[in-house]
């Protein structure tokens, strides 16, 4: 029996806000999903790499996670092509029209390396939003700490994911 090698990269979309028109307020960035992020790392690689480039990661190029709060993803990649893959999303630079820059924060042989480091990273966000509150609330806007229960939702969704 032959084993499927596979690389996982941990990628953060850090949204790019259009500037904003006088007197009106910043626009919200644009909700993303797994098949959004699929879709536009498609035509990257097609983009970029052309349809050999694309016919070399299709079969194996899947989303696996997507966080909307935190804008961490998840993609695994066979291992012999995960050049590609890391290339075509480092050169992404719109997904659905809203301009993103992907920074990959990982690179893992497993999936164990890659949720804890998703889970490490997930902490870090929280911990900038926590503190952008905090100072929000020194300004008179108390939002309400929904975070600790969004670290524990998420550390169980990403250790339920399985290397398939």
């Amino acid at each position: 029996m032959v084993r499927f090698k596979n690389r996982w990269l941990l990628v953060e979309f850090i949204h790019v806000p259009e500037q904003p028109k006088p007197n009106t307020a910043p626009a919200q960035p644009p909700a993303l999903d797994s098949k959004k992020i699929w879709a536009a790392l498609k035509q990257s690689i097609l983009k970029h790499f052309g349809e050999i480039g694309w016919g070399a990661v299709s079969t194996s190029l899947t989303v696996k996670y997507y966080s909307p709060t935190t804008r961490v993803c998840i993609i695994r990649v066979a291992r012999d092509h995960h050049q590609i893959a890391w290339a075509g999303a480092t050169l992404l630079s719109q997904i659905d029209g809203a301009k993103f820059i992907p920074h990959v924060v990982h690179l893992s042989g497993t999936i164990k390396h890659t949720q804890l480091a998703a889970i490490k990273h997930d902490k870090i966000v929280i911990a900038r939003l926590r503190a952008k509150a905090a100072q929000a609330t020194k300004n008179g806007i108390a939002p309400p700490d929904t975070h600790d229960a969004y670290l524990e939702r998420s550390a169980a969704e990403i250790n339920a994911l399985q290397d398939q």
